[in-house]
């Protein structure tokens, strides 16, 4: 599948508001596949195929392979939407729609192997570094079982973490991600949580398959910005620190998420009256002051955030390095967003009555999607708050991932 061209053969770009309407014009139709997503533990087929022709996948990949190379807060703006349908769909969409912006980094060659004979191809990931590596001529031998592989059945590719082990002994490891293509490994179907059911993050087992040197990438290049891809890749967007990218696409859908869930408080306050006072959710204060936070700091979280892209591409278009306190403290304000959605919706679940327990309860499937978003690693502020006040004393980050 390649990007429409016009009549002079060039690839068609659509604007950032046609994108951004696009996926807003899906909200109702993921409203509608949410318990298909939920009980099959995988986001529909029609779903991905919608997005691929609405053109969502290539808002971060470059213009050479088709994409559109744009400014990552429309990727962020179509992924609160679709989450706002879908929390799952919006969590998918986000890690791998991601996934070609990080690809870019990646040696000229890797690009070609994923997308030289179609541009739509998608890429999954789990980036724990517990697979086996062994050295040989030409690049590694990889072996191993990775979790979390969100969107995994979908994709022909995954990326995957592992530590290479020193070249010489007392010599520092090395971490690298793996371009794995599906030939080389299968998908476990073990997903079965309690939410993001429909993310479908299954494990990924690999037994001991080549993986040349150019299809890996250095966490030390994401980090100082020196990424081989970059030489082909050569615009603004792919001179940002990939850690900043990543962050982002793990906690934006929980804004799409909570707002789901504020829609949905408001839902069952219209109409709800208790059976056991007689009094209207709407005449509730401790209810409304509820709701108005929640939709308050929805609003402010994504001010800020916003902000933080535009802030990290006008520095990029100057081709000087990022400053490593804006870098802390962007990845702790991303890291923050789930929990604080999450609370936000904890916040409310308690005045809502009994009906909103129910499975049938348009609040129940957000809120159990935030929570289950916690749990990953890059939404814990707790992991990151040490850097940013380390940072204001004037020490380095110990944790480089940013």
């Amino acid at each position: 599948m390649a990007t429409a061209l016009d009549s002079k053969g060039s690839h068609v770009i659509p604007t950032p508001e046609e994108l951004i309407e696009r996926a807003r014009a899906m909200v109702p139709a993921l409203k509608e596949r949410a318990k298909r997503a939920t009980a099959d533990w995988k986001v529909p087929d029609e779903t991905i195929a919608e997005m691929q022709e609405a053109g969502f996948f290539r808002i971060l990949q470059p213009k050479r392979w088709g994409g559109y190379e744009m400014h990552p807060n429309t990727f962020f703006e179509v992924q609160k939407l679709l989450a706002q349908g879908c929390m799952s769909t919006g969590w998918v969409y986000g890690v791998v729609g991601g996934h070609p912006y990080e690809l870019a980094l990646f040696h000229d060659q890797a690009q070609v192997d994923v997308w030289g004979e179609d541009d739509s191809i998608l890429v999954s990931s789990s980036y724990q570094p517990v697979g086996k590596v062994e050295r040989t001529e030409g690049g590694f031998y990889l072996s191993g079982r990775w979790g979390f592989s969100s969107g995994s059945e979908h994709c022909q590719w995954v990326l995957l973490g592992a530590m290479i082990p020193p070249a010489e002994a007392g010599g520092p490891p090395d971490m690298r991600t793996f371009l794995v293509p599906r030939t080389d490994y299968k998908i476990d179907r073990t997903w079965d949580v309690f939410g993001l059911q429909g993310t479908g993050s299954h494990d990924i087992v690999v037994d001991r398959a080549f993986v040349p040197d150019y299809r890996t990438h250095k966490s030390s290049d994401g980090f100082l910005c020196t990424n081989p891809g970059q030489k082909e890749n050569d615009g603004a967007l792919y001179r940002l620190p990939w850690a900043q990218v990543f962050l982002r696409l793990v906690s934006s859908a929980a804004l799409g998420g909570a707002r789901a869930g504020v829609n949905a408080a408001v839902q069952i306050t219209k109409d709800r009256v208790s059976t056991n006072t007689g009094k209207a959710s709407k005449s509730d204060p401790v209810l409304l002051n509820a709701i108005a936070k929640a939709y308050a700091q929805l609003d402010e979280m994504e001010l800020v955030l916003r902000r933080n892209f535009d802030d990290l591409i006008a520095i990029a278009e100057t081709n000087q390095p990022i400053p490593m306190e804006k870098r802390t403290l962007y990845r702790y304000q991303s890291a923050s967003v789930v929990r604080r959605c999450a609370d936000l919706i904890d916040d409310l679940m308690p005045l809502l009555g009994g009906r909103a327990v129910y499975n049938s309860s348009p609040i129940v499937q957000p809120w159990l999607d935030l929570n289950a978003a916690r749990a990953h690693v890059a939404n814990d502020p707790n992991n990151m708050g040490p850097d940013v006040a380390n940072g204001l004393m004037g020490e380095g980050p110990a944790f480089l991932f940013l």
